[in-house]
């Protein structure tokens, strides 16, 4: 079992014809179930901040634009995942087992990834041989 793991929020967009990737947060979780928990609550985090419920709080006219019916809806996207058992079990069991967690959507502009991987794995990766080429 693997006992701590890395857990990293980033965002990327195009900016100047390149991918731009911005981090979000960063959270090295001593427990499995904290790694859970960072990663539903960086969820809801994101999807708070893209969807604020403009029905609750005051906002200036033409603050809020709606988009295509094509574009994919990232904060219903990340509500449903922090919601979906089976997606929470399946992540906890891939973290378990050592293996990097990789959890995107995006809309027009931007994608959304969140990362998590075990520790003793990061570190089981650099002790193991490494292949040398040699160049002619």
């Amino acid at each position: 079992m693997h006992d701590e793991f890395l857990c990293h929020v980033t965002a990327y967009g195009i900016c100047d014809g390149r991918r731009i990737g911005v981090p979000l947060g960063t959270y090295r979780a001593p427990t499995l179930a904290l790694a859970l928990w960072w990663l539903r609550d960086r969820a809801i985090w994101i999807a708070e901040r893209l969807d604020p419920h403009p029905e609750q709080e005051p906002y200036p006219p033409g603050a809020l634009v709606p988009v295509a019916a094509s574009v994919a809806d990232v904060p219903a996207l990340l509500r449903a995942w922090c919601g979906d058992i089976t997606q929470q079990e399946r992540v906890a069991d891939e973290l378990a087992a050592g293996r990097l967690v990789r959890i995107a959507t995006s809309d027009d502009t931007t994608e959304y990834e969140l990362l998590a991987e075990s520790v003793d794995a990061l570190r089981m990766q650099r002790t193991a041989p490494v292949l040398v080429v040699p160049v002619a």
